[in-house]
C-alpha cells in the first residue's frame, strides 16, 4: 500500500484558482465518498482550507492513482486539466507524510506557526473517518500528524504570540494607518476567523468595532463577547459607510460586497479612504472594487509580506520544529515499512497453527479416552507452545524499519517454511484493511 498526496496551496496557486477548487462549495462529503470509492484508491481524506486543497489517498500504485486524482479534481470542479496541472504538486510515501506533518505543525502555513491549521487537519480527518473513507494507513498518518503538531506547540514557541492569518490582517492594517486608535472597523462574518480578527482589532484600541453577520444571533453574541456593536445584515451599506477598515471573513460562495456598493459609498461625500482586507476564500469582495479611487483592497495572498517578517523572526523555533517533524516522519515510515512484514507474519502463524491442528487430529484416537477437561488442556498447551515459539521472530520481523531488509527476511521465511498465499488468508483481518 502506498501513500499519495496531490494538492495546491498558497505557494503554488493564486487565490482565483483556490476559490474554484474549494470543496466546501460543492460538498466535501460527496467528494470524499467518490474519491475513496474510485478503483485506484482504498482510502481518502481531503484537507480544504483557504490556503490549500490537498487530497491524501492510500493506493496500490501511486503512478496511476496520481493521474486518477488529477482527473478527479478537474472533473469535480469543472476545471480543464491543462489549467490545473501547472499548479498541482504530488508527493509519495515519506514526502507526503513529511508535508502533512509540516502542515499540522504550522510550518507550511501562510503565517508560520498558525495554530488554527491543526484544528483544520483534525476536522478533515474526522469527516473522512465518519464517512468510512479512511483505513489503517490514513488513520496512522493523521494521528501521527496530530502528535507532531502537539509536540511542536508544546516543545517550541513557534505558535506563540501573533501568528494567525487574522493577526496578519491586523498587522497589515497597522502598516497602512499606523496607529489604529480611533478607527472604525467593520467585521463581516461572525465565524472563527471573524472572531479572531475582531479580538485582535479590539486589542489595538480602535474607536468602534461593528460586527455583522447573516445570522443576527451570531453577530450579537460575538459583539457582546468583545464589547462591539452588532448591526443588522440589512444595514450593511450603512455600516460600511461608517467604516475605515473592512475585514471580510464569511463562508459565502459568492461575493457579498460589490464594486457598485463601494462606489456608491465613496461617491456620497466620503473624504477618507476605505481599507479592505478580504481574508475569505472564496473572496467576499469583488476584485474590481480595488480599482476605485481611495479604496485599498487586499486579499489573503497579499499577506505574503507579513509572512516574510514572520519567517525571519521565527527562524530558530522553525528549526526546532523541523527536527520534531523529521523524528515523527521517521517513526511513521518505520511503521509503514514494518507493514510489509504483516503478510509473512500472518502466513507463518497460519502454517504453525495448521500443523498443530493436523497433529491434534492425528492424535485424536489416543486422546479419545481423556475427559473433556484434559483434552481442552492439551489443546491449550499446544496452542501456547506455538505462540511462544513464534513470539520472538514475529516481534523481530515487525520491528524492522528498513523495507529492503523486511523483504529479504520475508522471502527467507517464505522459502524456509514453504509459505503460500493461502497461509495469509487472514491478512485483511489482522491489518484492519477496509
Amino acid at each position: 500500500m502506498q501513500l499519495l498526496l496531490v494538492g495546491v496551496s498558497h505557494r503554488t496557486a493564486p487565490v482565483e484558482l483556490r476559490e474554484r477548487l474549494d470543496f466546501s462549495a460543492r460538498g466535501v462529503d460527496r467528494a470524499l465518498v467518490a474519491l475513496a470509492g474510485a478503483p485506484a484508491h482504498h482510502e481518502a481524506a481531503i484537507v480544504s482550507t483557504c490556503n490549500r486543497v490537498e487530497l491524501y489517498v492510500a493506493c496500490d500504485d501511486a503512478a496511476p492513482a496520481q493521474v486518477a486524482v488529477h482527473h478527479f479534481l478537474s472533473d469535480f470542479h469543472g476545471i480543464p486539466g491543462d489549467q490545473l496541472a501547472p499548479h498541482l504538486y504530488a508527493k509519495v510515501g515519506p514526502d507526503a507524510a513529511q508535508h502533512l506533518f509540516r502542515v499540522a505543525a504550522g510550518l507550511d502555513s501562510l503565517v508560520m506557526g498558525e495554530p488554527q491549521v491543526l484544528g483544520q487537519v483534525k476536522d478533515a480527518f474526522s469527516l473522512a473517518s465518519q464517512l468510512g473513507c479512511t483505513g489503517p494507513l490514513l488513520n496512522k498518518l493523521f494521528h501521527s500528524a496530530f502528535t507532531t503538531g502537539k509536540r511542536v506547540r508544546s516543545e517550541t514557541t513557534l505558535s506563540a504570540g501573533a501568528v494567525s492569518v487574522s493577526y496578519a490582517a491586523v498587522a497589515l492594517a497597522k502598516k497602512i494607518f499606523g496607529n489604529l486608535k480611533g478607527r472604525t472597523v467593520l467585521v463581516l462574518g461572525a465565524g472563527e476567523m471573524g472572531k479572531l480578527t475582531a479580538i485582535h482589532m479590539k486589542s489595538q484600541g480602535i474607536g468602534r468595532l461593528i460586527i455583522t453577520s447573516r445570522t443576527a444571533a451570531h453577530a450579537a453574541a460575538l459583539a457582546q463577547t468583545i464589547e462591539g456593536t452588532a448591526m443588522p445584515w440589512e444595514s450593511l451599506s450603512e455600516s460600511l459607510a461608517e467604516a475605515d477598515i473592512l475585514i471580510t471573513a464569511t463562508g459565502s460562495t459568492v461575493p457579498i460586497v460589490s464594486r457598485t456598493m463601494i462606489e456608491q459609498i465613496m461617491k456620497a461625500g466620503r473624504q477618507r479612504p476605505l481599507f479592505i482586507i478580504d481574508i475569505a476564500v472564496p473572496r467576499d469582495v469583488e476584485a474590481s472594487a480595488g480599482d476605485l479611487e481611495q479604496v485599498f483592497l487586499y486579499n489573503i495572498d497579499d499577506l505574503q509580506a507579513v509572512v516574510q517578517e514572520n519567517l525571519s523572526k521565527r527562524g530558530t523555533e522553525a528549526s526546532q520544529a523541523e527536527t520534531i517533524v523529521v523524528e515523527e516522519v521517521d517513526r511513521f515510515i518505520g511503521w509503514l515499512n514494518s507493514r510489509g512484514a504483516v503478510p509473512t507474519v500472518v502466513a507463518l502463524r497460519q502454517r504453525f497453527e495448521g500443523i498443530r491442528q493436523a497433529e491434534m487430529r492425528r492424535l485424536e484416537p489416543k486422546l479419545a479416552g481423556l475427559p473433556p477437561e484434559a483434552r481442552a488442556r492439551v489443546d491449550e498447551i499446544t496452542r501456547l507452545i506455538v505462540e511462544k515459539l513464534l513470539i520472538n521472530p514475529t516481534e523481530q520481523l515487525k520491528a524492522i524499519s528498513d523495507a529492503d531488509t523486511v523483504a529479504a527476511y520475508s522471502d527467507a521465511l517464505n522459502r524456509l517454511f514453504g509459505l503460500t498465499a493461502e497461509d495469509a488468508s487472514e491478512e485483511s483481518t489482522l491489518t484492519g484493511r477496509r
